[in-house]
């Protein structure tokens, strides 16, 4: 009796996960890139560090995400957008250049602390894409630096 009750239970869930393939698409959120206000075109970061930033957090701080196979598949694509959503919400390399200069030192100090800590990327990115290496991470908070002191040097 038990196991056709979970037989049962189970059938259901897996027919309600093929429904929700068709019913539930989330829009997918890239738009095209303005190179006068993308952050990486504005600060003129090339090279190695254009590469991992645009690897690790592109995805879901600009207008150009990445999306990989597994974001077409509900529910795991709500939960993707959402965090992309959110994440763009917060910092949004694509719009760099409409920020004003307290707001971009204000973003850059808290990449330097959120890449140093280790809360960006998420843990949930981190499972599948892996983790920043420490010279990673003293990559980026370098480059937080520099910018962060060519921001200062426009105020003397």
């Amino acid at each position: 009796m038990f196991k056709k009750i979970m037989k049962y239970i189970l059938t259901m869930l897996f027919l309600g996960l093929v429904v929700i393939q068709f019913i539930s698409r989330p829009e997918q959120l890239a738009e095209p890139i303005d190179a006068e206000n993308d952050m990486m075109a504005l600060l003129g970061v090339n090279g190695e560090l254009r590469d991992l930033i645009q690897s690790t957090c592109y995805d879901c701080h600009s207008n150009q995400p990445d999306y990989p196979w597994y974001s077409s598949i509900a529910p795991i694509s709500w939960w993707t957008n959402e965090h992309m959503e959110h994440g763009r919400e917060e910092l949004n390399f694509s719009n760099w250049g409409t920020y004003s200069k307290r707001r971009k030192d204000h973003k850059l100090d808290e990449i330097g602390e959120e890449v140093s800590a280790g809360k960006m990327p998420l843990p949930s990115y981190t499972w599948v894409h892996g983790k920043l290496s420490e010279a990673q991470k003293k990559m980026i908070q370098d480059w937080v630096d520099s910018e962060r002191a060519k921001l200062a040097a426009e105020d003397n």
